[in-house]
């Protein structure tokens, strides 16, 4: 041990040489050749699209690739100068700790804080410093009031931040975490971000963030390592890898980053401060306000302001970008009420004690209409959801879904119970839902060895498999957090597929933390606060003019309803034009 001790203090924090490993009756393999050295005290943004290889080489890191997984495996990977392929994570736990992708699955204990504490007792840490650490740990990811909370209990924001104070708690030299912020409202997810820089910074503790939102935490990383393929497709700075992003693969680009590249705006922001900097530097920023507040608004026929100028609809994007229009009304195929919700109120039960999670919810939805469901962790937006589909009994209200529903729930493992992917959707119908959301070519495949967004797309394919057209089409589809692992292409398919669904008259219902993922689908959002409704309207208003519940090009730009990168571009020419 002492040995152990004396290569940790020295060795770079990861040290991963010529990597290449396959998961077990896999066709090609999950890494090709990997090389990266992280040295202490480096933050870095691990990023590519789903698939790309992200999660396996964190597995790899901390021990459960190969000796979890099993597969085939070549290279070295040391951690802390402790060999990972012969030692495995039993033996790793002293000096990384690793957050997956899927929280439910890495808690064991019944209660919040005998979770948090599990890793110390398993230490032989004594009592008092284990409970300073749990509580140290506990007010740093504000999570003081959940430590008596059951587990069963959480939401899956707050399971997350569960699992990662278990992972912080040790104080480890090497943290990997697998798309932390999934799950996290806005401002959670700020907060975490900022955690990890605090650690990062103060501590000295490694960071190693695998991440599709790249917007939240690219101006926080000292570097970013883009894979693709399973190989390292690029590895420098914030700001060399938006320029690389840009030609290699715009999926990839933050909305601030395409808001400018549509713009014919140089250099690119790797954040919304620098965007604003660079605004300012380059004289766009008062013009920008000019062209977008009009000092007398006009007042349209339905009573609202409307500015008196027009923003123009950016060029069509290649179709495998990733980059996609806000959404265009979809024809109503059918009229009338999807759902409707009455005066609402649900009690769950934690310890003997009832909570009231929603209170006099009022909500209706139209066939054909796309609604966003947002609020910050335990608002109560999963509950709706699972007391809409009959899951959980209301103490009180009224609720109507006349032409059933379709629920798709928070964890993809809910829905997988086969060994192979082609086993889970049999026959015509399975393979029609493996095409609609691009799972055709996973037919053999375990799915337990597939990404987090390709788990999350498969539970999708199952969820809706024979019920996505004619007469099986439910009047509702409520997703809860569907992008949960899906890059920026895979959740524009995703968006695809809600207008499809809308089209044909399903109201489509998604809880979602991204506001940039519902300012691509929604015509409407239904903000929740503590089990109350506190906004409902157009998604242009709720998502612009905010703090955390807005987009980044709202953000940027600070202009009333536009939120997404075509209509700040557009807006930015509009400037262009009146300088």
């Amino acid at each position: 041990m002492p040995e152990l001790a004396s290569a940790a203090r020295v060795a770079p924090a990861l040290a991963v040489e010529g990597l290449t490993y396959s998961y077990p009756h896999a066709q090609r393999a999950a890494l090709r050749e990997v090389s990266l050295r992280l040295g202490a005290g480096e933050f870095a943004l691990l990023a590519g699209r789903s698939a790309s290889g992200k999660s396996t080489l964190l597995r790899a890191a901390c021990g459960l690739v190969p000796h979890f997984h099993g597969g085939e495996v070549s290279g070295d990977v040391e951690v802390a100068g402790i060999d990972a392929i012969a030692s495995g994570p039993g033996e790793l736990a002293s000096v990384v700790g690793y957050v997956a992708q899927d929280p439910e699955s890495q808690v064991v204990s019944t209660t919040v804080a005998a979770e948090v504490e599990l890793p110390l007792e398993m230490r032989g840490e004594p009592p008092a410093s284990r409970a300073r650490a749990v509580e140290e740990v506990a007010l740093a990811l504000a999570i003081p009031h959940l430590l008596t909370r059951t587990v069963d209990t959480l939401s899956g924001g707050e399971l997350q931040r569960v699992a990662l104070a278990a992972a912080l708690v040790t104080r480890p030299r090497l943290v990997l975490l697998d798309e932390p912020t999934s799950q996290l409202d806005p401002v959670a997810g700020d907060e975490l971000i900022w955690l990890l820089r605090r650690l990062n910074e103060e501590w000295g503790v490694s960071i190693l963030l695998a991440e599709h939102r790249l917007e939240r935490c690219l101006a926080a990383a000292d570097r970013v390592v883009a894979m693709d393929d399973g190989a390292i497709a690029f590895d420098g700075s914030p700001r060399d890898f938006l320029s690389w992003a840009q030609d290699a693969d715009p999926a990839l680009e933050t909305p601030a980053a395409h808001l400018f590249s549509l713009a014919g705006i140089d250099p690119l922001p790797v954040g919304v401060r620098d965007a604003r900097q660079i605004l300012v530097a380059a004289g766009r920023a008062g013009p920008v306000a000019e062209a977008g507040r009009p000092p007398r608004p006009a007042r349209c026929s339905g009573g609202q302001d409307k500015p008196d100028y027009e923003l123009k609809p950016s060029p069509s994007q290649p179709p495998d970008s990733g980059v996609r229009p806000a959404p265009a009304p979809p024809a109503r195929a059918a009229a009338g009420k999807a759902a409707e919700v009455r005066d609402l109120w649900v009690e769950l039960r934690d310890s003997d004690v009832a909570r009231d999670v929603l209170q006099g919810i009022e909500l209706r939805i139209k066939r054909g209409e796309r609604v966003a469901l947002m609020g910050r962790n335990g608002a109560g937006k999963s509950t709706l959801l699972r007391a809409m589909a009959g899951l959980v009994e209301p103490v009180r209200g009224r609720l109507d879904v006349p032409g059933g529903i379709a629920l798709l729930t928070q964890n993809p493992g809910d829905y997988l119970v086969r060994e192979r992917v082609g086993d889970e959707l049999p026959g015509e119908e399975g393979s029609a839902a493996l095409r609609t959301v691009g799972m055709e070519h996973a037919v053999d495949a375990d799915p337990r060895d597939l990404s987090g967004g390709e788990r999350q797309r498969l539970a999708l394919a199952i969820a809706l498999a024979g019920r996505m057209d004619g007469e099986w089409l439910p009047a509702l589809v409520a997703l809860d957090e569907p992008t949960r692992g899906m890059d920026r292409a895979r959740k524009g398919d995703l968006i695809d597929l809600i207008d499809r669904l809308a089209g044909q008259g399903a109201g489509l219902l998604v809880a979602t933390h991204d506001v940039e993922f519902a300012a691509g689908f929604a015509d409407r959002v239904v903000l929740l606060g503590d089990g109350v409704a506190i906004a409902d309207g157009p998604a242009a208003e709720i998502l612009s003019g905010g703090w955390y519940f807005a987009t980044e090009v709202a953000r940027v730009l600070d202009l009333p309803g536009v939120i997404t990168p075509e209509r700040g571009a557009a807006a930015l020419r509009a400037a262009g034009e009146v300088g």
